[in-house]
């Protein structure tokens, strides 16, 4: 197996710079959801095939609030609506995997922060079934991590990607471990996985969205990078990189989208003004990709790009 060497973390601003002198992303098109009232929907996953058909999973919510439900959409004449009899889950941040051929689907849950009166704490929920219409509730991670992630790796077993914040992890930084099987995963294998090193600044975070097995065994991992900014607002790129499940060995971060390359669009909240929080990647047969992402926390839409995981196939 390939062993990933990287060069030395990068603040947004050096990642900012280098994505100036690449490939632009092309075709930004807005994702129409339509029979949720005057809610948003954004955060999606990629579509994915359920019962025969594209389905998109999204976080719905109210503009003024941060309570949402993930609903099923599937596409009508251009439009995506509400799968009829699909499940409704109290849940942000969706997000999808096939392990061994099952549907494994999850996203944040909030609750009453048991400590902090008035806060709110939140941990990831996890559920599996044949298709969306069994799913069931299997497991769920440590309270306080959002951003944990699962992959297929060649040999049968599972890579997991977490995101611890506070002591170990600070603001974010991903963490790797891997595990036979999905009844494997515990609270102690997740809060014990190991950083991936050298990957961002303690001023900086960010999580793992959709990691890809790649053709050669490597992962593929679509996720992001953020920072405050002097003023507070917050900024969010679209970033892969590499990983070889045999080493925990990674490559470089690179942004492959910012917000000025998708379509202008309403915000949340002013300081979420410069906000795409990766979705999903669909990678095309022609050397392209789809990315889609949740703009502003108000909308969703996709964009075309050169597939990023390419160069991660031809390393030898």
């Amino acid at each position: 197996m390939t062993v990933l060497n990287k060069d030395n973390v990068k603040t947004c601003e050096q990642l900012l710079k280098e994505f100036s002198s690449k490939e632009k992303p092309v075709s930004p098109e807005k994702i129409i959801f339509t029979g949720i009232g005057d809610r948003d929907v954004y955060n999606i996953t990629a579509p994915f095939e359920d019962e025969g058909e594209p389905v998109i999973a999204g976080r719905v919510e109210s503009r003024d609030s941060e309570h949402s439900s993930v609903y099923f959409f599937v596409n009508r004449d251009g439009e995506w609506i509400p799968r009829e009899g699909a499940p409704v889950l109290e849940l942000q941040d969706p997000f999808f995997t096939k392990i061994s051929g099952e549907l494994v689907l999850g996203g944040v849950q909030i609750f009453p922060h048991p400590i902090n009166e008035g806060q709110l704490g939140w941990r990831t929920v996890l559920y599996r079934g044949s298709s969306i219409s069994d799913l069931q509730e299997f497991s769920n991670g440590p309270d306080g991590m959002k951003d944990l992630r699962l992959v297929e790796l060649a040999d049968g077993s599972i890579g997991v990607l977490t995101r611890p914040q506070g002591e170990k992890g600070g603001r974010g930084k991903i963490g790797w471990t891997r595990i036979p099987s999905l009844n494997e995963l515990t609270i102690d294998v997740i809060n014990e996985a190991p950083l991936l090193k050298g990957q961002f600044t303690d001023e900086e975070w960010g999580g793992a969205n959709e990691p890809h097995l790649l053709a050669n065994g490597l992962v593929g991992v679509l996720g992001h990078v953020a920072s405050f900014d002097e003023a507070g607002d917050r900024h969010y790129y679209p970033m892969v990189f590499a990983l070889d499940p045999q080493t925990g060995g990674i490559s470089d971060m690179e942004l492959i989208a910012t917000r000025s390359d998708f379509l202008p669009g309403a915000s949340k909240r002013p300081d979420l003004a410069d906000v795409v929080f990766s979705g999903g990647i669909v990678r095309n047969p022609d050397g392209t990709a789809d990315l889609y992402a949740g703009i502003s926390d108000a909308e969703a839409q996709k964009i075309t790009i050169k597939d990023p995981f390419l160069q991660y196939e031809q390393t030898n």
